[in-house]
């Protein structure tokens, strides 16, 4: 009888430890996943994601980790691929048995790892889009940062002060295509008016960026909005000069700011990108400091960029919830702490939610390309 006393007891708590790991939480670490493209025309900003976050990672487990454990950052390349995405994510959650996911590079990327999600209760963190569909109350996904709506109203609001008010759009004939172009009208309807031209992209590997040319500068824009990942905007940029426009060509901050200013190479001079992070060269804010160090440390170079500090601020973010649990780590805990991160000060940067809202920013900040191609603000 003891014998099957003790036995019963090392069985309740093997179970009890396996379910546990089965979190991705030991008495050491933290495992969170993710998916992201390292490969194909998208690598950069998968690179850029990825980084900021070992960036953080780094700098904290270098320092003993949180509540005595250290986090680890399982990264699979999607290609920019939604089939991938979605296998990564089973991959992640039932092979892995990840704590959190983190860090998926788009609204398209992220929406078939939505499933998965449900089904096993797995917290999803920043995914890296600001598109409306992710922006719907979802238990279980918090975004970091802004809509994409909040940066399209900044940027008509912006131009329209200045008397502007012939406006194009370019943008995806997709679900977060659409809804861009829908934010963009409204933007506008506010103020009495509507686009006076739309380049609209059914195939994103292979856009008719010629054709989009054409049909944009037909109607004379003064403003065209460009929605569209790093290299179907510069494409379209270049061939828009080729014509001889002299439109001011603004992009929201979807496609990656330093991926898009290196694509364009001296052709970006001019071309204004809303971010929704502060400069990077903003030394005096505590946060931009701090993620310059550690980039620096993790990479052993000076290679900043917005993308990567946004990542590098979710990263801390995300540290800070499981922190506030303490020792007894569970996907429960964790959310109910992030639901009750209510203000929380990164260094400068603020992030809030609720029990009943998870878009934790609205932060909206212009910038401009200069000569040297380097951001300004």
């Amino acid at each position: 009888m003891m014998f099957l006393r003790r036995g019963m007891g090392a069985l309740i708590i093997a179970l009890a430890a396996a379910g546990t790991q089965a979190q991705g939480v030991t008495p050491n670490r933290i495992l969170i996943g993710q998916s992201t493209p390292l490969s194909g025309a998208n690598r950069a900003l998968g690179e850029d994601i990825r980084d900021g976050a070992l960036a953080y990672f780094k700098k904290l487990n270098d320092a003993g980790g949180v509540n005595g454990r250290k986090i680890e950052l399982m990264t699979l390349d999607d290609a920019n691929d939604t089939r991938r995405s979605g296998e990564n994510t089973q991959k992640l959650i039932e092979e892995s048995g990840v704590f959190a996911l983190f860090g998926y590079a788009s609204a398209t990327l992220s929406r078939p790892a939505l499933p998965h999600v449900e089904k096993r209760k797995v917290p999803f963190l920043s995914p890296f889009t600001g598109a409306d569909p992710m922006r719907v109350f979802h238990k279980y996904v918090y975004n970091m940062r802004a809509s994409y709506a909040d940066e399209l109203e900044k940027i008509v609001d912006h131009y329209a002060l200045f008397g502007i008010t012939r406006f194009s759009i370019v943008h995806y004939d997709d679900v977060v295509g659409r809804e861009n172009y829908a934010a963009v009208e409204r933007a506008l309807m506010k103020r009495n008016l509507a686009p006076v031209s739309v380049a609209s992209f059914k195939d994103r590997r292979n856009p008719n960026i010629a054709g989009g040319v054409t049909s944009v500068l037909a109607a004379n824009p003064e403003v065209v909005i460009l929605t569209t990942l790093y290299k179907a905007s510069a494409d379209f940029i270049r061939g828009a000069k080729k014509a001889g426009s002299a439109a001011q060509m603004v992009s929201n901050s979807f496609p990656g700011s330093t991926p898009l200013a290196e694509e364009l190479g001296k052709d970006g001079f001019g071309v204004a990108v809303a971010q929704v992070v502060p400069p990077f060269s903003r030394r005096s804010i505590p946060v931009v400091a701090e993620y310059r160090a550690a980039i620096e440390n993790l990479l052993g170079k000076k290679s900043y960029s917005f993308t990567s500090l946004e990542s590098f601020i979710a990263a801390k973010v995300t540290t800070e919830a499981i922190r506030r649990t303490g020792s007894k780590l569970t996907r429960d805990s964790f959310m109910q702490a992030l639901d009750n991160m209510s203000n929380y000060d990164a260094g400068g940067y603020v992030v809030g939610f609720s029990p009943t809202n998870h878009n934790g920013s609205a932060f909206v900040e212009l910038t401009i390309i200069g000569k040297d191609g380097q951001f300004k603000h």
